[in-house]
């Protein structure tokens, strides 16, 4: 499939296993782009009757086929959840560094569900993800929190992480990438604080296979 990487991550944080699973080119072409991804995941895995706090919510970080490509616009990724702030679905979009280094590192979306038992942030680089501990940044902002995972992975790392209002679970926390973008809307931020989820780094060599430059 040009466009994308073909690969999703299904992070399950109760257990601290990763998977990684093809992309069904069926869903590529009837769930159009990141938030196409996400609303499906959602419609597909979760009750509509959870808590957005819970751990049976999803939390989907995705992009599109136009990410990391070139194209005007493209650089963004999409996050989508069951809103803490609205109880309805909802889709956060941000743009920078990090929605590109996400598809580059070998993924077109990364799906989270459980809760972990401790803090813990996801390092991706060049198709390979593990969850380590984030217990040294736990209470610490985000442009900290970004330093901090950045001296731990790679300098060319790129962050996407919440800060103290995400850990308390503020029902309109952001997740903040790139030290200054924010995937704003409806409370993103406070369902990773609900999973113990401090940040996700992601470091990427890739290339997006393009059918036409």
């Amino acid at each position: 499939m040009k466009g994308w990487t073909g690969k999703i991550l299904f992070v399950d944080l109760t257990n601290g296993r990763t998977e990684e699973q093809p992309l069904d080119p069926k869903i590529a072409r009837d769930y159009i782009g990141g938030r196409g991804l996400g609303i499906h995941y959602l419609n597909a895995r979760v009750d509509p009757r959870c808590d957005p706090l819970s751990p049976e919510n999803l939390l989907v970080m995705a992009t599109g086929p136009l990410t990391g490509t070139g194209a005007p616009t493209g650089a963004r990724y999409m996050v989508t959840t069951k809103s803490p702030l609205t109880g309805a679905l909802t889709c956060a979009n941000s743009g920078g560094f990090f929605p590109t280094e996400l598809k580059r590192s070998g993924f077109d979306a990364v799906v989270f569900k459980g809760r972990s038992t401790a803090p813990v942030y996801l390092w991706i680089c060049d198709g390979k993800a593990e969850l380590r501990s984030a217990a040294g940044v736990w209470g610490k902002n985000t442009h900290e929190t970004t330093a901090a995972v950045v001296a731990e992975t790679d300098p060319k790392a790129r962050v996407a992480c919440i800060g103290p209002a995400g850990e308390r679970q503020v029902r309109f926390a952001a997740i903040i990438n790139d030290r200054h973008r924010a995937a704003g809307r409806s409370g993103v931020g406070a369902v990773m604080g609900a999973k113990n989820l401090k940040a996700v780094a992601v470091r990427g060599t890739g290339r997006v296979a393009l059918a036409d430059p």
